[in-house]
């Protein structure tokens, strides 16, 4: 990790990782929509939802595009989803975040990664409940590339970069395993399914870069997320994606803190 203690540099640094994660928002949210519709999200250049004009330079700028726009589109005047400009914010504030917590380290790209991951994953959820395994495939395909990054970017050897590897499974197969079998005893007790199984495949993704201890935070976290979301729209059952990816992206900010702290009581 390299220490910036330069404020104009550290505010230079989340600026560009802002930039970037408004771009990422973009392209993610695009993303989430084809996989949601059928369509390649590797060819074919965007357009609007409604008259279905291709869009030019100047209509996708993040952020800026819709401001200046009034939200409309520039050649329809049909007015857009407040989710394209929402989505560009929200991983803005995640990469500004997740820098900011880590530095220029490759524990940043590890979580910049999974954010980008969960974030897709959360509108599909969002749009059709399910998670589709691309997103699973990713998130551990991505897990074993930054492994080694990780661990011997931080002076650690290849023991410790093997060590890293047997934690991140056992947190991976801990949670998924548990889940899994609450979710069988709910389903028998309410009659009905309790948890799908992209959710669980979710929580091993999860478990595999948080490990077992923050894992069980993100577990509850994420439960106690579900339920006020779904108090708050007022429906019994709500999708699990975005509640799970909120608490694991605050796990991942103050996680290790929380654990320590509710640890150091006992």
């Amino acid at each position: 990790m390299i220490t910036i203690k330069d404020p104009v540099m550290m505010g230079y640094l989340l600026f560009v990782a802002g930039v970037f994660g408004a771009i990422f928002g973009s392209f993610l949210n695009c993303m989430a929509y084809r996989i949601v519709h059928h369509e390649s999200f590797l060819k074919g250049k965007s357009h609007c939802d409604s008259c279905g004009h291709e869009l030019g330079a100047k209509d996708l700028v993040p952020i800026l595009s819709y401001v200046f726009q009034k939200g409309r589109c520039r050649y329809c005047g049909k007015k857009m989803g407040a989710r394209f400009v929402l989505s560009e914010i929200l991983l803005c504030v995640v990469f500004v975040s997740i820098v900011w917590k880590y530095g220029v380290s490759f524990d940043s790209l590890r979580y910049l990664g999974l954010a980008c991951a969960l974030f897709s994953l959360s509108f599909v959820d969002l749009d059709i409940q399910e998670i589709p395994d691309g997103y699973i495939i990713f998130g551990i395909i991505w897990w074993i590339v930054t492994a080694p990054l990780v661990t011997l970017g931080q002076g650690g050897s290849v023991h410790d970069m093997l060590m890293s590897l047997l934690g991140g499974a056992i947190g991976g197969f801990g949670l998924a395993i548990g889940m899994l079998l609450i979710s069988l005893l709910f389903d028998k007790i309410m009659g009905k399914d309790s948890l799908g199984g992209g959710d669980i495949k979710l929580f091993f993704v999860v478990g595999l870069y948080v490990g077992i201890a923050i894992g069980l935070f993100d577990v509850i976290l994420s439960c106690v997320i579900g339920l006020i979301l779904a108090i708050c729209v007022r429906k019994e059952m709500i999708p699990f994606g975005p509640s799970i990816a909120l608490s694991t992206w605050i796990c991942v900010l103050v996680g290790a803190q929380f654990v320590t702290w509710y640890i150091s009581l006992f």
